[in-house]
Protein backbone atom coordinates (compact mmCIF):
# COMPACT_ATOMS: atom_id res chain seq x y z
CA UNK A 1 0.00 0.00 0.00
CA UNK A 2 1.35 3.42 -0.94
CA UNK A 3 2.32 5.71 1.93
CA UNK A 4 0.02 8.70 2.32
CA UNK A 5 1.54 12.16 2.05
CA UNK A 6 1.48 14.58 4.92
CA UNK A 7 -1.78 16.54 4.87
CA UNK A 8 0.00 19.90 5.10
CA UNK A 9 2.13 18.88 2.12
CA UNK A 10 -0.98 17.85 0.19
CA UNK A 11 -2.52 21.30 0.60
CA UNK A 12 0.81 23.13 0.24
CA UNK A 13 0.49 25.04 3.51
CA UNK A 14 2.79 25.29 6.55
CA UNK A 15 1.82 23.71 9.87
CA UNK A 16 1.24 27.21 11.24
CA UNK A 17 -1.40 27.95 8.58
CA UNK A 18 -4.71 29.40 9.81
CA UNK A 19 -8.04 27.70 9.17
CA UNK A 20 -8.86 30.32 6.56
CA UNK A 21 -5.52 29.72 4.77
CA UNK A 22 -6.30 25.99 4.68
CA UNK A 23 -9.73 26.62 3.18
CA UNK A 24 -8.32 28.95 0.53
CA UNK A 25 -5.61 26.45 -0.43
CA UNK A 26 -8.13 23.63 -0.66
CA UNK A 27 -10.55 25.55 -2.83
CA UNK A 28 -7.82 26.63 -5.22
CA UNK A 29 -6.37 23.13 -5.64
CA UNK A 30 -9.77 21.43 -5.77
CA UNK A 31 -10.78 23.62 -8.71
CA UNK A 32 -7.66 22.64 -10.61
CA UNK A 33 -8.17 18.87 -10.37
CA UNK A 34 -11.94 18.49 -10.06
CA UNK A 35 -12.94 15.25 -11.84
CA UNK A 36 -15.74 17.01 -13.69
CA UNK A 37 -13.12 19.14 -15.40
CA UNK A 38 -10.94 16.09 -16.10
CA UNK A 39 -13.32 13.28 -17.11
CA UNK A 40 -11.83 9.77 -17.12
CA UNK A 41 -8.61 11.10 -15.57
CA UNK A 42 -7.81 8.69 -12.73
CA UNK A 43 -4.91 10.83 -11.51
CA UNK A 44 -7.14 13.89 -11.14
CA UNK A 45 -9.76 11.80 -9.33
CA UNK A 46 -7.15 10.44 -6.93
CA UNK A 47 -5.71 13.89 -6.34
CA UNK A 48 -9.21 15.26 -5.61
CA UNK A 49 -9.80 12.50 -3.06
CA UNK A 50 -6.46 13.24 -1.45
CA UNK A 51 -7.25 16.96 -1.17
CA UNK A 52 -10.65 16.31 0.38
CA UNK A 53 -9.16 13.90 2.90
CA UNK A 54 -6.52 16.43 3.95
CA UNK A 55 -9.07 19.26 4.14
CA UNK A 56 -11.54 17.13 6.13
CA UNK A 57 -8.92 16.69 8.84
CA UNK A 58 -7.07 20.02 8.87
CA UNK A 59 -10.18 22.23 8.68
CA UNK A 60 -11.57 20.60 11.85
CA UNK A 61 -9.78 21.94 15.00
CA UNK A 62 -10.19 18.70 16.98
CA UNK A 63 -9.12 16.40 14.15
CA UNK A 64 -6.22 18.71 13.30
CA UNK A 65 -5.02 18.70 16.92
CA UNK A 66 -5.07 14.89 17.05
CA UNK A 67 -3.31 14.73 13.66
CA UNK A 68 -0.61 17.12 14.85
CA UNK A 69 -0.14 14.98 17.96
CA UNK A 70 -0.37 11.42 16.60
CA UNK A 71 0.32 11.80 12.88
CA UNK A 72 -1.24 9.81 10.04
CA UNK A 73 -1.74 6.61 12.07
CA UNK A 74 -3.42 8.24 15.04
CA UNK A 75 -6.98 7.52 16.20
CA UNK A 76 -8.27 10.59 14.41
CA UNK A 77 -8.00 9.08 10.92
CA UNK A 78 -11.55 8.24 9.81
CA UNK A 79 -10.51 6.83 6.46
CA UNK A 80 -9.10 3.46 7.46
CA UNK A 81 -6.52 1.58 5.46
CA UNK A 82 -8.15 2.28 2.12
CA UNK A 83 -8.73 6.00 2.71
CA UNK A 84 -12.36 5.74 1.54
CA UNK A 85 -15.61 6.93 2.95
CA UNK A 86 -14.83 10.66 3.39
CA UNK A 87 -17.53 13.33 3.62
CA UNK A 88 -17.44 17.02 2.72
CA UNK A 89 -18.58 18.57 5.99
CA UNK A 90 -15.23 20.32 6.41
CA UNK A 91 -15.64 22.47 3.30
CA UNK A 92 -16.38 25.88 4.77
CA UNK A 93 -18.94 24.45 7.17
CA UNK A 94 -21.29 23.60 4.28
CA UNK A 95 -23.18 20.35 3.94
CA UNK A 96 -24.16 18.63 0.72
CA UNK A 97 -22.49 18.18 -2.62
CA UNK A 98 -24.45 21.03 -4.24
CA UNK A 99 -23.09 23.54 -1.72
CA UNK A 100 -19.54 22.27 -2.19
CA UNK A 101 -19.73 22.72 -5.94
CA UNK A 102 -21.41 26.08 -5.35
CA UNK A 103 -18.32 27.31 -3.47
CA UNK A 104 -15.85 25.74 -5.88
CA UNK A 105 -17.42 27.00 -9.11
CA UNK A 106 -19.17 30.20 -8.07
CA UNK A 107 -22.72 28.90 -7.97
CA UNK A 108 -22.85 27.43 -11.47
CA UNK A 109 -23.26 23.72 -10.61
CA UNK A 110 -24.99 22.74 -7.40
CA UNK A 111 -28.63 22.30 -6.45
CA UNK A 112 -28.47 25.40 -4.27
CA UNK A 113 -27.42 27.39 -7.32
CA UNK A 114 -30.37 26.01 -9.23
CA UNK A 115 -32.71 27.15 -6.50
CA UNK A 116 -31.23 30.63 -6.58
CA UNK A 117 -31.60 30.72 -10.35
CA UNK A 118 -35.38 30.81 -9.99
CA UNK A 119 -35.39 33.15 -7.00
CA UNK A 120 -36.48 36.78 -7.47
CA UNK A 121 -33.65 38.90 -8.87
CA UNK A 122 -33.39 42.66 -9.23
CA UNK A 123 -33.06 44.02 -12.76
CA UNK A 124 -29.86 45.48 -14.10
CA UNK A 125 -29.12 49.18 -13.79
CA UNK A 126 -29.20 51.25 -16.98
CA UNK A 127 -26.54 53.92 -17.44
CA UNK A 128 -27.26 57.05 -19.46
CA UNK A 129 -25.15 60.11 -20.28
CA UNK A 130 -27.02 63.43 -20.26
CA UNK A 131 -25.33 66.52 -21.69
CA UNK A 132 -26.20 69.94 -20.29
CA UNK A 133 -24.86 73.49 -20.67
CA UNK A 134 -22.69 75.26 -18.11
CA UNK A 135 -25.55 77.68 -17.45
CA UNK A 136 -27.87 74.75 -16.68
CA UNK A 137 -25.26 73.23 -14.38
CA UNK A 138 -24.86 76.55 -12.56
CA UNK A 139 -28.55 77.28 -12.01
CA UNK A 140 -30.10 73.81 -11.99
CA UNK A 141 -32.89 72.75 -14.31
CA UNK A 142 -35.41 70.07 -15.21
CA UNK A 143 -34.52 67.96 -18.24
CA UNK A 144 -36.50 65.43 -20.24
CA UNK A 145 -34.69 62.75 -22.21
CA UNK A 146 -35.39 59.50 -24.02
CA UNK A 147 -33.78 56.14 -23.29
CA UNK A 148 -34.31 52.47 -24.18
CA UNK A 149 -35.31 49.73 -21.75
CA UNK A 150 -36.94 46.29 -21.75
CA UNK A 151 -40.53 46.07 -20.55
CA UNK A 152 -43.02 43.24 -20.12
CA UNK A 153 -44.71 42.36 -23.40
CA UNK A 154 -48.24 43.76 -23.31
CA UNK A 155 -49.57 40.87 -25.46
CA UNK A 156 -48.33 37.82 -23.53
CA UNK A 157 -47.82 39.63 -20.21
CA UNK A 158 -44.32 38.24 -19.88
CA UNK A 159 -45.02 34.55 -20.44
CA UNK A 160 -43.55 34.52 -23.94
CA UNK A 161 -46.44 32.31 -25.06
CA UNK A 162 -48.99 33.08 -27.75
CA UNK A 163 -52.28 34.41 -26.33
CA UNK A 164 -54.55 31.48 -25.47
CA UNK A 165 -51.60 29.16 -24.76
CA UNK A 166 -49.37 28.59 -21.77
CA UNK A 167 -45.72 27.57 -21.34
CA UNK A 168 -45.34 23.82 -20.85
CA UNK A 169 -43.39 21.88 -18.29
CA UNK A 170 -39.95 21.05 -19.61
CA UNK A 171 -39.83 17.32 -20.53
CA UNK A 172 -36.09 17.11 -19.85
CA UNK A 173 -36.00 18.31 -16.24
CA UNK A 174 -39.69 17.72 -15.44
CA UNK A 175 -40.08 21.32 -14.37
CA UNK A 176 -37.25 21.39 -11.82
CA UNK A 177 -34.91 23.46 -13.98
CA UNK A 178 -32.07 21.07 -13.06
CA UNK A 179 -30.67 17.87 -14.52
CA UNK A 180 -28.50 15.40 -12.62
CA UNK A 181 -25.33 14.17 -14.31
CA UNK A 182 -22.55 11.77 -13.47
CA UNK A 183 -19.29 13.71 -13.08
CA UNK A 184 -16.36 11.42 -12.41
CA UNK A 185 -17.13 9.57 -9.19
CA UNK A 186 -19.96 11.86 -8.07
CA UNK A 187 -23.44 12.95 -9.09
CA UNK A 188 -23.91 16.65 -9.75
CA UNK A 189 -26.79 18.93 -10.75
CA UNK A 190 -26.71 21.48 -13.54
CA UNK A 191 -29.20 23.95 -15.02
CA UNK A 192 -31.29 22.29 -17.69
CA UNK A 193 -30.12 23.37 -21.14
CA UNK A 194 -33.50 22.67 -22.71
CA UNK A 195 -35.39 25.27 -20.68
CA UNK A 196 -32.45 27.38 -19.49
CA UNK A 197 -33.15 26.45 -15.88
CA UNK A 198 -36.70 27.87 -15.82
CA UNK A 199 -38.51 24.53 -15.85
CA UNK A 200 -40.79 25.78 -18.65
CA UNK A 201 -40.62 25.81 -22.44
CA UNK A 202 -42.67 27.86 -24.90
CA UNK A 203 -43.87 25.94 -27.93
CA UNK A 204 -46.26 28.57 -29.35
CA UNK A 205 -44.29 31.81 -29.10
CA UNK A 206 -45.86 35.22 -28.82
CA UNK A 207 -45.58 36.96 -32.18
CA UNK A 208 -45.12 40.36 -30.56
CA UNK A 209 -42.01 39.53 -28.50
CA UNK A 210 -40.80 36.35 -30.21
CA UNK A 211 -41.18 34.32 -27.03
CA UNK A 212 -38.90 36.45 -24.86
CA UNK A 213 -41.73 37.94 -22.81
CA UNK A 214 -40.21 41.41 -23.13
CA UNK A 215 -40.06 44.25 -25.65
CA UNK A 216 -37.39 46.94 -25.97
CA UNK A 217 -39.14 50.29 -25.90
CA UNK A 218 -38.22 53.96 -25.96
CA UNK A 219 -39.26 55.80 -22.83
CA UNK A 220 -39.08 59.43 -21.64
CA UNK A 221 -37.78 60.36 -18.21
CA UNK A 222 -37.72 63.68 -16.37
CA UNK A 223 -34.85 64.61 -14.11
CA UNK A 224 -34.37 67.50 -11.70
CA UNK A 225 -30.73 68.59 -11.93
CA UNK A 226 -29.47 70.47 -8.87
CA UNK A 227 -27.53 73.71 -9.19
CA UNK A 228 -23.77 73.24 -9.04
CA UNK A 229 -23.64 69.72 -10.49
CA UNK A 230 -20.34 68.82 -12.15
CA UNK A 231 -19.07 66.49 -14.86
CA UNK A 232 -19.50 62.80 -14.06
CA UNK A 233 -21.84 63.30 -11.10
CA UNK A 234 -24.47 60.50 -11.15
CA UNK A 235 -28.17 61.03 -10.50
CA UNK A 236 -30.35 57.98 -9.83
CA UNK A 237 -33.95 57.38 -10.88
CA UNK A 238 -35.07 54.43 -8.78
CA UNK A 239 -36.93 51.58 -10.45
CA UNK A 240 -36.58 52.89 -14.00
CA UNK A 241 -33.86 50.45 -15.04
CA UNK A 242 -33.96 46.89 -16.36
CA UNK A 243 -36.75 44.43 -15.56
CA UNK A 244 -36.37 42.19 -12.54
CA UNK A 245 -36.54 38.41 -12.94
CA UNK A 246 -38.99 36.04 -11.23
CA UNK A 247 -40.89 38.90 -9.62
CA UNK A 248 -37.78 40.82 -8.54
CA UNK A 249 -37.72 44.63 -8.53
CA UNK A 250 -36.60 46.68 -11.53
CA UNK A 251 -33.11 48.14 -11.58
CA UNK A 252 -32.29 51.82 -11.49
CA UNK A 253 -31.64 54.38 -14.21
CA UNK A 254 -28.28 56.00 -13.43
CA UNK A 255 -27.77 59.29 -15.26
CA UNK A 256 -24.23 60.62 -15.56
CA UNK A 257 -24.07 64.36 -16.17
CA UNK A 258 -21.77 65.70 -18.88
CA UNK A 259 -21.33 69.49 -18.94
CA UNK A 260 -20.61 70.80 -22.43
CA UNK A 261 -17.56 73.09 -22.91
CA UNK A 262 -18.39 76.81 -22.79
CA UNK A 263 -17.28 79.39 -25.36
CA UNK A 264 -15.98 81.81 -22.72
CA UNK A 265 -15.59 80.12 -19.36
CA UNK A 266 -13.64 77.21 -17.97
CA UNK A 267 -14.53 75.57 -14.70
CA UNK A 268 -12.55 74.41 -11.69
CA UNK A 269 -15.01 73.15 -9.11
CA UNK A 270 -17.04 76.17 -8.03
CA UNK A 271 -14.58 78.64 -9.60
CA UNK A 272 -15.06 80.06 -13.09
CA UNK A 273 -12.03 81.05 -15.19
CA UNK A 274 -12.15 83.75 -17.88
CA UNK A 275 -9.44 84.93 -20.27
CA UNK A 276 -10.25 88.53 -21.25
CA UNK A 277 -8.33 90.82 -23.63
CA UNK A 278 -7.93 94.52 -22.76
CA UNK A 279 -6.39 97.33 -24.76
CA UNK A 280 -2.99 98.93 -24.18
CA UNK A 281 -4.75 102.16 -23.22
CA UNK A 282 -7.04 100.45 -20.72
CA UNK A 283 -4.10 98.71 -19.11
CA UNK A 284 -1.97 101.87 -18.95
CA UNK A 285 -4.60 104.36 -17.80
CA UNK A 286 -7.00 102.06 -15.95
CA UNK A 287 -10.62 101.60 -16.94
CA UNK A 288 -14.06 100.41 -15.92
CA UNK A 289 -14.73 97.34 -18.05
CA UNK A 290 -17.77 95.12 -18.59
CA UNK A 291 -16.91 91.58 -17.47
CA UNK A 292 -19.21 88.79 -18.71
CA UNK A 293 -20.63 86.33 -16.15
CA UNK A 294 -23.19 83.53 -16.33
CA UNK A 295 -25.82 86.06 -15.17
CA UNK A 296 -24.94 88.89 -17.55
CA UNK A 297 -22.18 91.53 -17.30
CA UNK A 298 -20.76 93.27 -14.24
CA UNK A 299 -18.66 96.43 -14.00
CA UNK A 300 -15.11 96.01 -12.78
CA UNK A 301 -12.40 98.65 -12.40
CA UNK A 302 -8.95 97.81 -13.71
CA UNK A 303 -6.27 99.96 -12.05
CA UNK A 304 -3.80 101.95 -14.16
CA UNK A 305 -0.58 100.18 -14.96
CA UNK A 306 -2.21 96.75 -15.15
CA UNK A 307 0.21 94.26 -16.67
CA UNK A 308 -0.67 91.50 -19.10
CA UNK A 309 -1.41 88.11 -17.45
CA UNK A 310 -2.71 89.81 -14.28
CA UNK A 311 -5.55 87.95 -12.57
CA UNK A 312 -8.49 89.60 -10.82
CA UNK A 313 -10.99 87.87 -8.54
CA UNK A 314 -14.68 88.79 -8.63
CA UNK A 315 -16.39 87.33 -5.59
CA UNK A 316 -19.62 85.35 -5.85
CA UNK A 317 -19.70 85.09 -9.65
CA UNK A 318 -18.76 81.41 -9.83
CA UNK A 319 -20.90 78.31 -9.31
CA UNK A 320 -22.57 77.00 -6.13
CA UNK A 321 -21.86 73.69 -4.47
CA UNK A 322 -24.68 71.18 -4.77
CA UNK A 323 -27.10 71.83 -1.93
CA UNK A 324 -25.66 75.25 -1.07
CA UNK A 325 -26.61 78.79 -2.06
CA UNK A 326 -23.04 80.09 -1.63
CA UNK A 327 -21.19 80.63 -4.90
CA UNK A 328 -17.54 80.44 -5.82
CA UNK A 329 -15.60 83.22 -7.56
CA UNK A 330 -14.81 84.33 -11.09
CA UNK A 331 -11.11 84.66 -11.89
CA UNK A 332 -10.50 87.12 -14.73
CA UNK A 333 -7.15 86.66 -16.44
CA UNK A 334 -6.45 89.80 -18.48
CA UNK A 335 -4.21 89.88 -21.53
CA UNK A 336 -3.00 93.23 -22.86
CA UNK A 337 -3.56 93.25 -26.59
CA UNK A 338 -1.05 95.11 -28.73
CA UNK A 339 -2.67 96.67 -31.81
CA UNK A 340 -1.60 95.10 -35.10
CA UNK A 341 -2.88 97.85 -37.42
CA UNK A 342 -2.51 101.60 -36.64
CA UNK A 343 -2.93 104.80 -38.58
CA UNK A 344 0.01 107.11 -39.21
CA UNK A 345 -1.32 109.53 -36.63
CA UNK A 346 -1.52 106.81 -33.98
CA UNK A 347 2.02 105.76 -34.73
CA UNK A 348 3.26 109.32 -34.49
CA UNK A 349 1.58 109.82 -31.11
CA UNK A 350 3.21 106.66 -29.80
CA UNK A 351 6.62 107.89 -31.02
CA UNK A 352 6.06 111.16 -29.18
CA UNK A 353 5.13 109.24 -26.04
CA UNK A 354 8.24 107.14 -26.33
CA UNK A 355 10.42 110.20 -26.92
CA UNK A 356 9.34 111.88 -23.69
CA UNK A 357 9.49 108.65 -21.64
CA UNK A 358 12.09 108.61 -18.88
CA UNK A 359 12.23 104.84 -18.46
CA UNK A 360 10.67 104.94 -15.01
CA UNK A 361 7.32 104.13 -16.60
CA UNK A 362 8.44 100.58 -17.30
CA UNK A 363 9.32 98.77 -14.08
CA UNK A 364 10.04 95.49 -15.81
CA UNK A 365 12.40 97.04 -18.34
CA UNK A 366 14.19 99.05 -15.64
CA UNK A 367 14.74 95.91 -13.55
CA UNK A 368 15.93 94.00 -16.60
CA UNK A 369 18.42 96.76 -17.59
CA UNK A 370 19.76 96.89 -14.03
CA UNK A 371 20.42 93.15 -14.19
CA UNK A 372 22.21 93.51 -17.53
CA UNK A 373 24.42 96.31 -16.18
CA UNK A 374 25.33 94.21 -13.13
CA UNK A 375 26.53 91.41 -15.41
CA UNK A 376 28.76 93.49 -17.72
CA UNK A 377 30.06 96.03 -15.22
Amino acid sequence: MATKRDYYEVLGVPKTASTEDIKKAYRKLAKECHPDLHPNDKDAEARFKELNEANEVLSDPDKRARYDQFGMDGPQNPFGAGGAGFDFSGFGGMGGMGDILDQLFGGGMGGAAGARRNAPRAGEDIQFELKISLEEAAKGCEKSFEFMRDEVCEVCHGTGAKPGTQPKTCPTCKGTGQVRMQGGFMMISRPCTTCGGTGKIVTDKCEKCGGTGTKRLRRTAKLNIPAGIDNGNPLVLRGQGGLGANGGPSGDLIVFISVRPHKLFKRNGTTLLLDMPISFTQAALGADIDVPTLDGTVKYHIPEGTQSETEFRIRGQGLPRVGSSLKGDLLVHVKVEVPKRMTDKQKELLRQFDAISTGREYEGSKTFLDKVKSIFN
